[in-house]
Formats: C-alpha cells, sequence, structure tokens
C-alpha cells in the first residue's frame, strides 16, 4: 500500500510537471482554458501551415521540367483552400459544439459514415504526430553536423514525449510555448515572400510569358490530355498541403465564446495564411529557378539564393532562424493531433463507439487518456518507421481525404434537404459540392499512387479500428439493454416490498427523527436508476432493520460531453441534485431519516474521497455502500470497457480507515 509521504511525493511531482488541479467552482475557468483566435490560429493552424515546408515541394517537382506550369497547381491549391476553409466554417456554423467531420458524418449522413470518418481521422492524427516531429528532426538535424544524424530517432522519440507532457498540462499551457516560434515563422516567411515579390516585380511579366511558352512546349510534348493529367497528378501529389484544415471543426469546444465566431475568423487565419504562403514559394521557386541538392529542401534553397547577396553575417542568421522556425514548426504542427485527436475519440466516446473513458477530463480539465493514447501510438509508429519521412509521408495524408470527402457528401445532402427553408442554399450547395469533387478526386489520386507503396497499411489500420469499434458498441448496446431491465424498478418502485414488521410499521406512520448514533447507510448512486434502486433494495433485504439512516450521495461527472461553459455546469448540478432527491422522498415516506449530498467533479473517486471525511464526522457509524454490476462471463472486455470505479472507492476508503460494503447485481 502505498505511504502518505509517497502519496504526497507523486502529488508534488505531478503539480510541477502537468500541474495543479483546477477548480470546478471557479467563474473564470473557461476563460482560462479556451483559446483566442489568434491562440487557435497557433495551435491548430500550425499543422496546416507546416504543410508549405513539403507541400507545394512535392507538387513542384512532380512537374519535371515544366516547371511554370506550377502557377496552375498554385491556382488550383488556392481554390482548394478557399473551398475547403469556406466549408469547414459552415460546418462550424451548423454544429457549434464542435465534433467535425465526425459529427457531420454522424449526423448527416449515417452513423456508419461518421464511424469511418472518426477512425480516419483518429489514424490521421497519429500520423500527424509522427511525421510532424519526424519532419521536424530532420530539418533541425539538416543545420548540424552529418556526424550527429544518430541521434535524430531519439531526439523525435523525445520530441513525442515532451509534446505528450505538455499537452496534459492543457491547451492553453501547450499553445503559449510555441507562440514565439509560429510568429518567428509566420514574420521569416511574410518577409521572403515580400522581398521575392519585390525585388522581382520587374520580372513579373516574364512569368506569363515563360507559362504560355510552357503551355505550347508541354502541349506538343504531352498533348492537351497529357499535360492535364501532368498539373492534375502534381496538384493531387502537393494535397498534403490540405491537411489540418479540418483542425478548428474538430476543436470548436476548445474556443473562446462566442466560439462560431471565434470558429470562423481562425478559419480566415488559416484560409489567408496558408495561400499567401503556397502561392509565395511556388514563385520564390520559379525567380530563383530552385533544382533539388542533396540534404536541402526547395525552400532552403531559395532562402539561401535570396539572401548569398546580403551581407555576410545578415544573410547567415536569416537563413539560419527561417530554416530554424522551419524545423520548429514541423514539431508545433504535431498539436493538430493532441488536440484534435483527443476530441474525435471523446465524441466517439459518447457515442460508445471507443471506451467511455475517453470521454473523461483531467483534473486540469484536458482529454489526458486521449493525449496519452496518441502519444503511446505515435511513439510506437515513429519507432517502427525509424522516424523516416519518406515512409510515413506514404502512410499519410490519405485519411484525412476520406473525412474531407464524407463531410462535403453530408453538408451537399443537408443543403439539398433543407433547400425550401434556407435562402442561400445554391451557393451554399455549390461550395460543398465543388469541394466534394475536388477531395474525391484528391482522395483517388493519393489511394491509386500511395496504395502499393504503403498506402495500404494505413487503410489496413483504419479498417481494424473500425472493426473494433463496431465490437466495442455492439458490447455498450448489449449492456444497456439489460440495464434497462433494471431501471424497470424506476416505474414500479412504489410497489417494491420493504422490510414489513411491527416496528417499521410503526416507523412509517411518524416523522422521520434523526439518531446521530444509529446506523447510517450512505449509498453512492449514479442517477435515480435501476442500478441505484436494486443496490438500496439489496441492502435493505440483506440487512433488515440494521440501518435507520439513508444518506444518498452523486457525483454529476464532468467529462467532454458536458464540459462546454457555465451553463451546462450548472445544469449538471441541478440534474444531480433532483435526482438523490428523489431517493430522499422515497425513503422518507418509507419511514426512515434520509438526506443527500451531490456534488460535481472529474474524477468519482477523488471527490468521494474528499467527501468522506466530512459525513463521517457527521455520521460516525456510517457504512457506505456501492453498487457493483456483475456480467454473466467475467470477459477482458468486460474488465476494459467499464471502469469498475466502486472498488476503486473501496481501496479508498479503505486507506481511510473507512467501511466499505460492495453488493453485486447481476445483469
Amino acid at each position: 500500500m502505498p505511504t502518505t509521504d509517497s502519496k504526497s511525493m507523486f502529488r508534488r511531482l505531478k503539480d510541477i510537471v502537468i500541474g495543479k488541479s483546477r477548480d470546478l467552482d471557479d467563474r473564470g475557468l473557461f476563460h482560462k482554458v479556451s483559446l483566442v483566435a489568434l491562440l487557435a490560429w497557433v495551435g491548430l493552424g500550425a499543422d496546416g501551415l507546416s504543410s508549405s515546408c513539403y507541400g507545394p515541394e512535392t507538387a513542384f517537382l512532380a512537374l519535371g521540367t515544366h516547371t511554370y506550369l506550377s502557377l496552375f497547381v498554385a491556382l488550383l491549391t488556392v481554390l482548394t483552400i478557399t473551398i475547403i476553409c469556406a466549408s469547414y466554417s459552415q460546418i462550424i456554423e451548423l454544429f457549434p459544439t464542435g465534433g467535425g467531420g465526425y459529427l457531420v458524418a454522424s449526423k448527416l449522413l449515417s452513423p456508419g459514415a461518421g464511424l469511418v470518418s472518426g477512425c480516419a481521422l483518429v489514424v490521421d492524427y497519429i500520423l500527424t504526430i509522427a511525421i510532424s516531429v519526424a519532419s521536424g528532426a530532420d530539418a533541425a538535424f539538416s543545420l548540424l553536423p552529418p556526424g550527429w544524424q544518430h541521434a535524430k530517432l531519439a531526439v523525435a522519440l523525445i520530441g513525442v514525449a515532451c509534446l505528450t507532457l505538455i499537452n496534459l498540462r492543457g491547451v492553453k499551457e501547450s499553445v503559449m510555448i510555441f507562440l514565439p516560434v509560429f510568429l518567428a515563422f509566420i514574420f521569416t516567411h511574410l518577409f521572403a515572400i515580400l522581398y521575392v515579390v519585390v525585388s522581382h516585380a520587374f520580372a513579373t511579366p516574364e512569368l506569363a510569358v515563360n507559362l504560355v511558352k510552357e503551355v505550347h512546349g508541354a502541349r506538343h510534348e504531352l498533348g492537351w490530355l497529357g499535360m492535364l493529367v501532368l498539373i492534375l497528378r502534381a496538384y493531387s501529389m502537393g494535397a498534403g498541403t490540405f491537411t489540418g484544415i479540418e483542425a478548428v471543426s474538430n476543436a470548436v469546444p476548445l474556443l473562446r465564446e462566442p466560439r462560431v465566431r471565434t470558429g470562423k475568423r481562425t478559419m480566415l487565419y488559416m484560409g489567408i495564411s496558408l495561400s499567401v504562403t503556397v502561392v509565395g514559394l511556388f514563385i520564390a521557386y520559379l525567380f530563383f529557378h530552385a533544382t533539388p541538392q542533396d540534404g536541402k529542401t526547395l525552400n532552403a534553397v531559395v532562402f539561401e539564393s535570396m539572401a548569398q547577396s546580403w551581407p555576410a553575417p545578415l544573410g547567415f542568421i536569416f537563413v539560419l532562424i527561417t530554416l530554424a522556425s522551419e524545423a520548429a514548426l514541423l514539431f508545433i504542427a504535431a498539436q493538430t493531433g493532441f488536440l484534435d485527436g483527443p476530441s474525435v475519440l471523446a465524441s466517439m466516446a459518447l457515442d460508445r463507439w471507443v471506451p467511455t473513458r475517453f470521454a473523461s477530463l483531467s483534473d486540469r480539465f484536458v482529454k489526458q487518456n486521449g493525449i496519452v493514447l496518441m502519444g503511446v501510438v505515435a511513439l510506437v509508429v515513429t519507432f517502427l518507421t525509424r522516424g523516416q519521412v519518406t515512409v510515413l509521408v506514404v502512410l499519410y495524408s490519405i485519411n484525412v481525404f476520406i473525412t474531407f470527402s464524407l463531410s462535403q457528401l453530408g453538408m451537399v445532402r443537408h443543403w439539398w434537404q433543407n433547400r425550401k427553408t434556407v435562402s442561400d442554399w445554391r451557393g451554399k450547395l455549390l461550395i460543398n459540392g465543388t469541394g466534394f469533387g475536388l477531395t474525391v478526386f484528391i482522395l483517388i489520386s493519393l489511394c491509386f499512387v500511395k496504395f502499393f507503396e504503403g498506402g495500404w497499411v494505413t487503410l489496413l489500420a483504419t479498417g481494424l479500428l473500425i472493426a473494433v469499434a463496431v465490437r466495442i458498441r455492439r458490447h455498450y448496446r448489449r449492456t444497456h439493454g439489460r440495464l434497462q431491465r433494471l431501471d424497470e424498478l424506476v416505474t414500479v418502485t412504489e410497489q417494491v416490498v420493504m422490510p414489513h414488521d411491527e416496528n417499521t410499521a410503526i416507523a412509517r406512520m411518524k416523522e422521520p427523527v434523526f439518531d446521530k448514533t444509529a446506523k447510517t447507510a450512505v449509498l453512492l448512486v449514479s442517477g435515480f436508476n435501476g442500478v441505484g434502486l436494486h443496490t438500496l433494495f439489496g441492502l435493505i433485504r440483506m440487512f433488515p432493520g440494521v440501518f435507520k439512516n439513508y444518506l444518498f450521495v452523486q457525483v454529476g461527472v464532468v467529462d467532454a460531453g458536458n464540459f462546454k461553459g457555465t451553463t451546462e455546469i450548472d445544469n449538471l448540478k441541478k440534474a444531480i441534485g433532483g435526482e438523490t432527491d428523489q431517493y430522499v422522498q422515497y425513503m422518507r415516506r418509507k419511514g426512515f431519516f434520509s438526506e443527500s449530498i451531490s456534488k460535481i467533479g472529474v474524477d468519482v473517486v477523488t471527490v468521494i474521497g474528499e467527501l468522506a471525511p466530512e459525513i463521517a464526522r457527521e455520521f460516525p457509524n456510517a457504512v457506505f455502500v456501492g453498487g457493483q454490476l456483475v456480467f454473466p462471463d467475467d470477459r477482458w472486455i468486460d474488465r476494459t470497457l467499464h471502469n469498475y470505479a466502486v472498488f476503486a472507492m473501496q481501496r479508498r476508503l479503505y486507506q481511510m480507515g473507512y467501511p466499505f460494503l460492495v453488493l453485486p447485481i447481476r445483469v
């Protein structure tokens, strides 16, 4: 058994590394943990913006010698960014509580489509973490001597572990740490793009002339169809540029009120910054005639070419800061996986596709279980792939276009079904319809190009996750059906046979009187339901006439489903207070003294541990009682999907010296 000193030491260590517990009664809590548009842009936009470090380069190189056709690719890319951003702004408006692609597909298409979208996103966000950290390590080590390359994998693994710990502290805390790096990237790249445009202002007409020559040359060499295929292939190969745009819609609950306005403003920041960066880089590649060099990205080649005529220290420092900010931003891009992955898992947990514990919050009000899962699996993926970006990039970006396509299709269906009630439905339908066509094209292209290169691994992993989710939901539905039979007691409570003897009959005729020295049953309940009533009646049958006082204690669990604002928390308090009062009224009618205590918190065991000493002082002869579901077969899935909190409470109260009785409830 852990000693008080060891627990105290663990608590101090936790407070240092992760942070002290937050107070639910703090009226400014949601203000402290939510993100304004600027910080949301940093935390959720880093993934999309970091893609400019590799997306435009991939598309540019895919054109081979026909580099000036990249202007068409740039226009298509900006068009796609605009359409996807506009589409997800509509999704934020339609689903202001968050959920993004998962909720859109679930509500507007079918729960099955939502499952596919959710599983695709979870796998995609795990890969986002792995490839972002691996790319960041590559970029960082490209600035170091070649002899240090052997340490790159270790640095990548440490990076994933550190990001996991940082995110356990809280959303806002993690974003604030990375704000300086994000701003450094923005300012250095904006300066570089403006410098390129201004310094080559008089050469701009050459772009148009060279583009016309390129079109004529490509037409004679490839034909119109061949040229179109080349452009579309390059466009789809640079599809990594679009990853991360969906992040805001998945994480709306993290945003500052009014969330819809904050979300749409964040989308605007993301769309403008990504479009400007992508177009600027394509133009820079053309003006500086960028060609691949061993050990250098095209961005590095361009920045070095741009600064080579500057004074030596100034040019070197600028290139160093710019490339270092790119490397750091690639690390920060993993934030999208840590912010959105747990959010998607929480939404799926509320719908019982994954274990319900993924909807739980820590005392820092973060989705701790989801963060840990994302971090651990990303560590495994990074280790198995040895942190090789060339391997990870094959696995990456397919899944996000599954979600993009389902989201666009769901919105198309929504606007068509509501065309009689929405005045501007044609414009909205056009946006989502175009988005659906573009994202489906990219999805098919990526599957065709990447499938045999290793993309099948991503699709297989997504399929296995879907199969597991179906199995989990089937179990929860079966359990829910069994619990419904228990809940029949709620409607027939007054007809349940209570202990009936002469003393009890006399007691029922009098007002219940509190006897402090009498035995008190402290029943831990989770609502006025069949489980609570079975526990109560089972106790009375097993110990007739022993308990004179009945205290009902309920802890309202604050989770991802209700941690959405002060109003939701107040509603939860009222709801649990009303449920415990029903037990009290019932027992008083039966002639027993009865009271109730209700409190909210993120962890039932912790709250009960805090309440126990107060209860013991008021009721010296108290015995704590809890009911535990007993399944016909004790299988691993039962132990995995149900938290068995009553046993954890029993251990806690035993350590504190209080008696605890567990009553079995067969289902």
